[in-house]
């Protein structure tokens, strides 16, 4: 369940919670995992070992997801606050651990066959892509199916967290049927105040536990009230709870808060899609942010991105939270350029191209944004070749190969030919470090993806 994982150290992933003798019981639980009766051991999340104590778990009568549930039509997704197959891409920001956040949410073509206690389910795939001060933090594939009763199980995730562009771990991946993980609701059918479920259930794997807290809720989406929005409280493994808002046509809305750590939608497509081509003013500020992202910015390209970014917010509705990063990451950019900081005026240039892109998503197709995406991440992968940044340079193949996975079923099998092919050779170079060889691949791929008629 999304956001801002808990990770436990490796040590703790067999055995960091310990259910007690018998807890495990019953098939009105199996669903769910375990019993109402279950001991879930604090887990000590920097040292990753077991506490004498239990979780404070809500009572088994609480529970609304112990029945097993029947999917006859699993890929429907329709819950209003888990809308799955209705929400194309979810762009979310805000800051975590003082670092500026932005993830992307998109739904990926395709099924995938899951198998657990005997049952078959086609389960629907959305890219959970988390970037931290721009470069790329946390992907996880994540698998969700709906039941027959409206309430959307989630059925498992291909966890990979990152560390300087590559994969440092992949804790928190589990699947429902494997290692005796069972499927978990993650969002029932009609939530009412006090309801409780346990989105992932696999002690000393991960664990979650939910209690609706408030419903009915009218909460200030990206372009105006969004009525209908749900509020849970969730218990972690090592005893912490977090707040979340879910919201009609969003699904997750925010976790946190603005002066702390905050993870929100900024926007999110077909719900938040603006009629009408994007405002002439949006394609000023795309370029002065390429030319920035491009290239030694100088105090005359700050000043000019600073006057188009004024120009377009005069312009249109811009979404509360992507102006609150825009104008954040200008004011970064302005600071790295003022100390002389390098790698911080690439951080911050790259996010300003990212807030840029953002900000076109609602006037246009998810497809066409993708496409400017790869184009950014191609230019910025020549940007940290040239620069001799070997993680940069391995993030930015990672960003070119995900946006890739969305966009490849819809581009023309020659130019997909050229695109894969190009990839495979970024990579290559990129993991035996050959930062140049990598560089000179960017170039063609930015020139092939362009090549595509949007």
């Amino acid at each position: 369940m999304r956001t801002r994982r808990r990770i436990l150290w490796p040590g703790a992933v067999v055995g960091a919670a310990v259910l007690m003798a018998g807890a495990c019981s019953g098939s009105a639980g199996g669903a769910a995992g375990t019993s109402t009766e279950d001991c879930v051991r604090v887990v000590d999340e920097e040292t990753g070992e077991t506490g004498r104590d239990c979780l404070p778990l809500a009572p088994g009568s609480d529970r609304v997801d112990l029945t097993e549930p029947a999917f006859s039509h699993p890929t429907r997704i329709t819950n209003p606050l888990h809308p799955t197959a209705e929400v194309d891409q979810v762009i979310m920001g805000g800051q975590v651990d003082d670092e500026a956040f932005r993830t992307e949410v998109s739904l990926l073509p395709g099924t995938k066959t899951i198998k657990f206690d005997g049952t078959t389910v086609q389960a629907l795939t959305s890219q959970y892509v988390a970037f931290s001060g721009g470069r790329v933090h946390e992907v996880a594939l994540d698998w969700y199916a709906q039941a027959d009763d409206g309430s959307v199980w989630y059925l498992g995730e291909d966890v990979f967290n990152y560390e300087d562009g590559v994969v440092a771990d992949t804790e928190g991946t589990w699947q429902a049927g494997r290692d005796g993980a069972p499927a978990a609701m993650i969002m029932p059918a009609h939530p009412e105040k006090g309801d409780v479920y346990r989105p992932e259930n696999q002690p000393g794997v991960v664990f979650e536990e939910v209690t609706v807290t408030e419903t009915g809720r009218t909460v200030d989406g990206p372009y105006g009230k969004v009525e209908g929005a749900m509020t849970v409280r969730e218990l972690h493994m090592d005893g912490s709870t977090e707040d979340k808002t879910f919201a009609p046509g969003y699904g997750e809305f925010s976790t946190g808060n603005a002066g702390g750590d905050l993870e929100a939608v900024s926007l999110a497509v077909p719900t938040d899609a603006r009629p009408g081509p994007p405002p002439a003013e949006l394609a000023t500020l795309e370029r002065a942010a390429q030319d920035v992202q491009d290239g030694d910015v100088t105090d005359a390209d700050l000043a000019a991105l600073r006057d188009t970014w004024t120009a377009y917010r005069a312009s249109d509705a811009v979404p509360e939270l992507l102006d609150r990063q825009m104008t954040r990451d200008l004011e970064a950019l302005d600071a790295a350029v003022a100390a002389g900081d390098e790698e911080e005026t690439l951080g911050a240039a790259l996010r300003v191209a990212q807030n840029a892109s953002d900000l076109r998503l609602p006037y246009v197709p998810v497809a066409a944004a993708d496409r400017d995406r790869f184009e950014m991440w191609a230019r910025q992968l020549g940007i940290d070749a040239e620069a001799g940044a070997e993680g940069a340079v391995a993030g930015d193949v990672t960003g070119l190969e995900l946006v890739w996975e969305r966009l490849r079923d819809d581009v023309p099998k020659a130019e997909a030919a050229a695109v894969t092919a190009g990839l495979k050779t970024a990579r290559e170079a990129a993991d035996r470090k050959d930062l140049a060889a990598a560089g000179q691949v960017a170039p063609s791929l930015e020139e092939n993806i362009a090549g595509v008629t949007r």
